[in-house]
């Protein structure tokens, strides 16, 4: 089956959204399918595009029997506001000649990957003009999270924004998020309940598994931070951006400094680095590592005692942490930051430690009772290691989606050309 997925972030973004695609579109290559996609330059999470890439210039490679077209785009140092909008819209201008040029290939499937949503207009004009199936992807709520997390403001852009949104919404035959509050939250925005399905993220559990003791302790990178051996880590890993609320966690590191026995590290980038470093980078119980190679992320991952995922009270069930699938599976115990009766509170409550967003004492004391309980902190971890292993294993859930898009294509009869010719043989 001939599948065209159309989404700004790709593989080898090491974090969030274009990891995920990435997985899926060599996946679905894997299982025999001709892929083909479209996306920008690697630039998340540093908001800089990666070394060998260009942000201004067409290109075209062949990766894990996925053929890529990448498309230049404009990149903010600053990714706030109307430079952020400016950001996507140079995207969508810039692949829609692109995606035009695929309706001759006549896809049976366009799987558009939101964010961005801007893209969405242009991925279903082509699965109109070849009669294959449109599908959205939703990995996070943009436009909710936006105005709620202040980064666009005005009573009428946002009613103006829903109302587009919906639209869109409405106009694709499949409509897929990541977990059961974001699928409540697209039938709030009048999705059709048959149109919605359930595509979780997932992870790789045999690449990303738990250490045993002496293995962990000999971990490298314990070594090259000099962070003693008998230290409790304290890690977070992944963007360092608006959603996560991460000045929590830095502030916990500052109000613990005097505790040579707990060591915060900060693995990642993003726009919220800077004022990250300034509460508590110079702290001898804190480090600052960039993002680590995908042959590394098991060792990151083990290098945690405890693993710390803070998350702003006003972005709950808009998005779903996708870096919450690689904690569990490596293991280790999980201190998360939601309310009751959010997705995240759902999951993380049965296996882990869950406080409230935002909140500094009940963070500071939750790191505490941990790092000095080490038989709980074994429990917890082994319980998110068989979560994942249950639930999220890669293979479940590829598998499972891989069913539903040819069960949802199977009806799906391409066109010819953009006339609207029926052409029954691909």
């Amino acid at each position: 089956m001939k599948i065209l997925v159309y989404g700004i972030n790709y593989a080898p973004e090491l974090t969030g959204i274009g990891r995920y695609t990435g997985d899926m579109a060599a996946s679905l290559a894997a299982a025999g399918h001709d892929v083909r996609v479209v996306c920008a330059p690697p630039y998340y999470p540093a908001w800089k595009v990666s070394p060998g890439f260009s942000s201004s210039r067409y290109a075209k490679e062949h990766s894990e029997g996925v053929r890529v077209w990448r498309a230049p785009l404009w990149v903010p140092a600053r990714p706030k506001g109307a430079r952020r909008l400016l950001h996507l819209a140079s995207f969508a201008l810039s692949s829609f000649p692109v995606m035009l040029r695929h309706v001759f290939w006549r896809p049976k499937a366009v799987l558009c990957i939101a964010p961005s949503l801007l893209n969405a207009p242009a991925g279903w004009l082509v699965a109109q003009l070849t009669g294959a199936h449109a599908w959205l992807h939703v990995q996070d709520y943009e436009v909710d999270a936006a105005f709620k997390l202040g980064m666009l403001k005005g009573n009428w852009r946002k009613r103006m924004a829903l109302a587009i949104e919906r639209g869109l919404l409405r106009r694709f035959d499949t409509v897929s998020t990541i977990s059961a509050k974001m699928i409540e939250h697209a039938l709030n925005k009048g999705v059709a309940r048959d149109k919605v399905v359930h595509f979780a993220n997932w992870v790789d559990t045999s690449a990303i598994h738990p250490l045993n003791i002496q293995d962990r302790a000999k971990v490298p990178l314990r070594d090259e931070l000099e962070i003693p051996a008998d230290a409790t880590v304290v890690l977070y890993s992944g963007n360092m951006g608006a959603k996560q609320g991460l000045e929590v966690l830095a502030t916990a590191a500052a109000t613990l400094a005097a505790r040579r026995d707990l060591v915060f590290v900060f693995c990642g980038a993003g726009p919220a680095k800077d004022g990250l470093t300034a509460i508590c980078g110079d702290l001898p119980n804190t480090r600052f590592i960039p993002l680590q190679p995908m042959e590394r992320l098991n060792e990151l991952l083990n290098l945690a005692d405890i693993h710390a995922l803070p998350q702003r009270a006003d972005a709950a069930d808009l998005v779903m942490p996708s870096k919450l699938t690689g904690m569990l599976a490596s293991g280790r115990p999980v201190i998360a930051m939601a309310h009751e009766g959010t997705e995240l509170f759902d999951t993380v409550a049965p296996r882990g430690v869950v406080v409230p967003p935002e909140a500094l004492e009940p963070l500071v004391a939750a790191i505490e009772a941990l790092a000095a309980d080490p038989a709980r902190r074994e429990q917890l971890g082994r319980a998110g290691r068989d979560y994942a292993l249950a639930v999220l294993s890669r293979e479940s859930v590829l598998g499972e989606f891989e069913s539903t898009l040819r069960l949802r294509c199977a009806d799906t009869e391409p066109v010819s050309s953009a006339l609207g010719l029926r052409q029954r043989d691909l």
